[in-house]
């Protein structure tokens, strides 16, 4: 039956047809079994279901509870056998569990995702943390110019690492890399026409379109080219007075393979220049290093593209940089200060702490050898053989465990992904455990991780769940093995 809203009663609609308590004219069928029902403070003075009054507040709590308990009254009302106390204890804390976790929680990823979107994306750096805790407990110089004693530009304050790392002239941080290309189309292309290729015209996770973002930014889209193939004579020939853009979005989240044919960013940029319009490519994974060096694809850098003639670049800080969610853009100072002086970028701007997050971030790439230091490569670097233990270490605390509840654990190879609109061919070697119960389905399994606190997120492989070990962070596995010596157990989870 589905859940009602806490504190509403439910039950069947009367005679005259308003919803209420089902009725019944047998008092040996109605009342002793709701005089048995608990009352709402036995499950209120309950350690576990109190512990959940400083996450939601005491009257979130209440209403759970009588939410169940109303629940309660309708099955009994309708001839359904009574359940018992640990049962509605155990339904109480089910429906507490689903009321935390539309917060924000701190989840294990267990899926081998590791530029997860739907978690967040790249986890940062302790630096990064550092340095946003120091910056968020006081005041800063966020837009003060400590020499004049005037106002300053708080657009200035990662500008110089961003330029170091990109050879870039200039840099701009915004929001998001979608805010990052929305500020670049309404800058220069509002009533004006930009250029695409047919196979660039992305969508994004969503179902954000470009061609979507084109049309709200009042810029008008040419697409040129095929799906499959595009070559320079298109945009020369499609170029007109209104042409204000030649733009490329790199196709992070998907590859066109084949028999396929692309314009190299050097001679696009240098068409762009011969006829006077502005060369603009999304790069959005955001790498600033070669990620060959990882065993990955190569993803173009920002200095690449940069140094190939691009006017201006935009790419995400949360994806293959590491960093926070934003948005950077780097290219010539004349095409950056006249983004700075656009009335839209206020309603783009990021805050004290992304700035803060951001730069120690950035500086990890400018300190030799701290690159590992971002948790991102931390993870990539990670040699298959060290998942491979700390997979055999979390499965001999479990012995226990395996024989006294049916829980089967053991090592697995495995392969993640960098995700997150990233490599779509990516595939990382990588290791795990493979975990199957022989009173529970996988899906059952899966769901009763979720709704642990901290929640493990994995993936579910026909007969048994995976938890990919190299999206869970080392200090992590004392809780996956916690996890995993409790997941039979038949309560809805505890609280944080």
């Amino acid at each position: 039956m589905a859940a009602a809203a806490p504190g509403l009663a439910v039950g069947k609609p009367s005679q005259d047809g308003k919803r209420g308590h089902a009725v019944t004219n047998d008092p040996s069928t109605m009342t002793a079994p709701l005089r048995d029902i608990p009352p709402v403070h036995r499950f209120t003075t309950d350690p576990v279901v109190a512990a959940y009054a400083p996450l939601l507040g005491p009257g979130t709590v209440r209403a759970c509870v009588q939410a169940v308990l109303e629940r309660e009254r309708e099955a009994r009302a309708n001839g359904c056998r009574p359940r018992s106390f640990e049962q509605l204890r155990s339904a109480v804390l089910e429906e507490l569990a689903r009321a935390h976790s539309a917060g924000l929680l701190r989840v294990i990823n267990g899926t081998g995702v590791l530029v997860h979107t739907n978690f967040g994306r790249a986890p940062l750096a302790a630096a990064a943390l550092r340095e946003a805790t120091k910056m968020g407990t006081g005041y800063t110089n966020l837009e003060y110019d400590l020499v004049a004693g005037a106002r300053g530009n708080r657009y200035d304050r990662v500008a110089a690492q961003l330029c170091e790392l990109s050879g870039a002239e200039a840099a701009l941080v915004v929001n998001n890399c979608a805010a990052a290309v929305l500020l670049v189309l309404d800058t220069f292309a509002r009533d004006r026409e930009v250029v695409v290729s047919r196979g660039e015209l992305i969508e994004i996770g969503g179902g954000f379109r470009l061609p979507d973002v084109l049309a709200k930014s009042g810029a008008r889209l040419v697409e040129v080219g095929t799906t499959n193939k595009t070559y320079l004579h298109d945009y020369r020939n499609a170029w007109t007075e209104r042409t204000a853009i030649f733009m490329r979005s790199h196709p992070s989240n998907y590859r066109v393979v084949g028999f396929t044919a692309a314009v190299a960013t050097k001679d696009l940029a240098a068409l762009a220049h011969e006829l006077h319009v502005l060369a603009f490519e999304d790069l959005g994974s955001g790498a600033l290093v070669d990620l060959a060096a990882f065993g990955l694809e190569h993803e173009p850098t920002v200095a690449e593209e940069v140094a190939a003639g691009m006017d201006v670049v935009a790419v995400s800080g949360d994806k293959m940089l590491g960093g926070p969610q934003c948005g950077i853009l780097c290219g010539r100072r004349e095409v950056i200060d006249r983004l700075k002086r656009n009335p839209l970028l206020r309603a783009l701007r990021v805050d004290k702490l992304t700035l803060a997050a951001l730069s120690a971030t950035l500086r990890l790439y400018l300190e030799p050898g701290r690159l590992g230091d971002i948790p991102l490569y931390a993870m990539l670097g990670t040699p298959v053989a060290a998942l491979r233990e700390r997979a055999a270490r979390i499965c001999a605390t479990l012995a226990g465990a395996e024989s006294r509840c049916g829980l089967r654990c053991e090592p697995c190879d495995s392969e993640a992904t960098t995700g997150g609109g990233t490599l779509p061919l990516s595939h990382i070697p990588s290791a795990g455990i493979a975990v199957r119960a022989a009173a529970l389905s996988p899906d059952e399994l899966a769901r009763r991780l979720r709704n642990r606190r901290p929640p493990l997120v994995c993936r579910v492989e026909e007969a048994h769940i995976i938890i990919d070990l190299r999206t869970v962070l080392p200090e992590e596995d004392a809780q996956v093995a916690a996890a995993l010596h409790t997941v039979t157990a038949d309560t809805g989870g505890d609280a944080a």
